[in-house]
């Protein structure tokens, strides 16, 4: 009898059973649907990539038993994630061959028996490369960037867009533009790392003879103690001097290290005068680094230096609906709103917050939901504690009508104070807690019925009044916002 696809992961689904607990099982096994059996090929669909990353990180030897149970020693699995055409459609779990695959981005392909000089490679008995392990006759290097970081993903807004197009410029011409070096600086966690990395993703994949390497100033650093202690500094000045484009990431982290600051001073003037870019990252601008000395500091400001800043609120939701997006989700706008108010001045946080949210969606298989975002703010921002209450809304809005609050109280027939009380009373019902009698009695004791009625009179006025609905959505904005003042 011929097996389909879904015979084949009934079958593997038995053994999967028996290797994981009742509740992991159900959470992350029985949402997966078989798609199609090709040969030794199982095609499954997942929720979303969250899911299929998950599943990797955490149950991919289990996978791989019961699909060589099922259908042998070259059977393998893929995957399918809807709607994901660019990002990660048919993702394939094992090889179709037991030779082991290199990653993408961290392949090291040797040329043994081939003597002529290869761009981008380094022959290892000539020059000591720090990134490799010895033995291997003419190996390239490994330009140790995460692919993922790309100028694709990078999102432009003001507060980044001279570094960004600097990055760009370069990645076009490297070591040929007048941004060399190029020094970036901003606080932690507004994408120092991502834009230094996507410039040598850039140059890797358009200069294919281009040697490219990114490093940390504190593993420079160790790898220098290494090549003291093995007295091998010649060797491991040679291989940085050899190379086309050096990113070195966190440049503060020389200070007072006066041994790696002579060595990289040389490193960094034999690039210089061969025409070789040079991109570093610090946590401030170059005239504050302290513990620098003053000739690597002068050799600093001989390129551009551009600081990243706290993205604004629109550049805040563009980063984290393209996050969103490239993890195959979709998130109501209310949701993110309320994030990037209360995420203002840290990329990572913004990340932080929506694995949160996908983690929590996907394993408690909950709705995201404003209900669901506060729960999960809550462990980034301790002011969402913060509760709205009527008597902010009042003063709120009567400031920016220019009355008084005690006015709101009282009764008058002065149009501005008019809308200024229903306005204070829609958006009490709206973004409190309170019963309808709570909130009229925060306004001289009125009655339920006066506040229905002062709702649905901002209700009809948004409606017919594109002035006054921007008004209300600029006051509710206010409002989020301040919760983090």
């Amino acid at each position: 009898m011929t097996r389909d696809c879904h015979m084949v992961w009934d079958d593997c689904l038995r053994t999967l059973k028996k290797s994981v607990n009742p509740q992991a099982f159900k959470t992350w096994f029985e949402p997966i649907r078989p798609v199609q059996l090709e040969q030794d090929v199982l095609t499954i669909q997942v929720p979303n990539k969250f899911f299929y990353e998950w599943l990797e990180e955490n149950y991919v030897e289990i996978l791989k038993k019961s699909i060589r149970q099922e259908l042998g020693e070259r059977g393998r699995l893929q995957y399918h994630i809807p709607d994901q055409s660019n990002t990660g459609l048919n993702k394939p779990l094992l090889p179709k061959t037991s030779t082991p695959q290199p990653r993408p981005g961290n392949s090291k392909p040797s040329a043994e028996n081939d003597n002529e000089p290869v761009p981008g490679y380094f022959d290892a008995e000539n020059i000591k490369n720090p990134f490799i392990i010895p033995g291997i006759r003419r190996v390239k290097v490994d330009p140790q960037l995460n692919t993922s970081y790309t100028f694709d993903n990078f999102i432009e807004g003001d507060c980044n867009r001279l570094a960004r197009n600097a990055g760009l410029a370069i990645a076009k011409k490297p070591g040929g533009t007048a941004f060399n070096p190029l020094v970036v600086f901003g606080e932690v966690g507004l994408g120092k790392t991502h834009l230094a990395q996507a410039i040598g993703n850039e140059i890797v994949k358009n200069f294919e003879n281009k040697v490219v390497l990114y490093v940390s100033a504190e593993k420079f650093t160790n790898q220098i103690i290494q090549a003291i202690k093995n007295n091998s500094v010649n060797d491991f000045v040679n291989f940085y001097q050899m190379l086309d484009v050096l990113i070195i990431d966190d440049i503060q982290f020389l200070s007072a290290k006066l041994k790696t600051q002579e060595i990289f001073f040389h490193i960094f003037n034999q690039l210089h005068q061969n025409g070789r870019q040079i991109i570093l990252t610090s946590d401030r601008a170059p005239k504050d680094l302290e513990g620098i000395e003053d000739r690597l500091i002068s050799r600093f400001k001989w390129g551009l230096s551009a600081d990243l800043l706290a993205p604004d609120l629109e550049t805040r939701m563009a980063i984290l609906d393209s996050k969103i997006g490239d993890e195959g989700m979709a998130i109501p706008k209310d949701v993110l709103e309320f994030i990037c108010y209360n995420i203002k001045n840290n990329i990572r946080e913004l990340e932080g917050v929506m694995i949160s949210l996908l983690a929590q969606a996907t394993l408690i298989r909950r709705d995201i939901d404003l209900d669901l975002a506060k729960e999960v703010i809550r462990n980034f921002v301790t002011t969402i504690n913060k509760e709205i209450t009527v008597e902010f809304i009042q003063q709120l809005v009567a400031e920016h009508f220019n009355v008084s609050v005690d006015k709101l109280h009282h009764e008058t027939r002065k149009r501005n104070v008019v809308i200024a009380r229903q306005l204070s009373m829609y958006l009490a019902k709206k973004m409190t807690n309170k019963s309808l009698k709570t909130i009229g009695e925060n306004f001289g004791g009125r009655d339920h019925s006066t506040v229905i009625y002062s709702c649905k009179a901002v209700q009809d006025m948004m409606d017919t009044d594109m002035i006054f609905k921007d008004t209300v959505a600029e006051l509710e904005k206010k409002i989020k916002m301040s919760l983090n003042d």
